[in-house]
């Protein structure tokens, strides 16, 4: 049902505003099966690690690690370096 104030939008200002809401109703329905599935398996998604466990501590170098070489910048060529 059209309403007053979507006169003399383009349709481009339509368009996104109808995927915007695409996009919320299917994360919203992803959140849904996700979570009923986790509910099924009777756990939580991902696992919680405790604090302080060598896994847990493992795990947080390895990220820092990647972060870092995605911040390095663009590659130089082999003359360069």
């Amino acid at each position: 049902m059209p309403s007053d104030n979507n006169t003399g939008r383009s349709l481009r200002e339509i368009e996104l505003e109808v995927l915007e809401e695409g996009r919320e109703w299917t994360r919203r329905r992803l959140e849904q099966r996700l979570q009923e599935e986790a509910d099924r398996q009777g756990g939580v998604f991902p696992p919680q690690r405790e604090k302080g466990s060598p896994q847990a501590k493992a795990d947080d170098g390895t990220a820092n690690r990647r972060r870092a070489r995605k911040t390095q910048g663009v590659a130089r060529p082999r003359s360069a370096r």
